[in-house]
């Protein structure tokens, strides 16, 4: 058993000595809370738009660790704003069918930075899912 860590072009990668985006360890991937934040900027003003931002850098992540979406079956989202969050569930939608993964939403004071609105981390069992 041995862990591999996972990347994608398209998911900006932190800086060294900070965390991985995404590990998997026994056909499991574990990706870390993903926000909007490309670069420097945070894509998307609203709850919607950043979920859509954050839902396709995870699906990046889980195809380059040989993964779909349709693998994930946890997902822990953190909004700043709970009233907003059928915003996060809309995006969400466009991102999964069938059964949708086990999830978890959690209002928390604040994000990495004040634009920042939702964070969403996600576990998957890679090729578990139906294709």
């Amino acid at each position: 058993m041995t862990i591999r860590r996972v990347i994608s072009p398209a998911v900006a990668e932190p800086p060294p000595e900070r965390w991985s985006n995404c590990l998997v360890v026994d056909g499991v991937a574990y990706v870390s809370g993903m926000t909007a934040r490309t670069g420097t900027t945070v894509a998307g003003n609203d709850e919607y738009e950043q979920a859509k931002v954050i839902f396709g850098k995870i699906k990046s992540l889980l195809e380059a660790a040989g993964g779909a979406m349709s693998d994930v079956v946890k997902i822990t989202v953190f909004v700043t704003e709970i009233a907003n969050n059928t915003k996060v569930w809309a995006a969400r939608r466009e991102f999964f069918t069938g059964d949708f993964p086990a999830s978890t939403l959690v209002e928390v004071s604040a994000l990495a930075a004040p634009e920042i609105l939702v964070e969403i981390e996600a576990v998957a069992h890679l090729g578990k899912g139906k294709r």
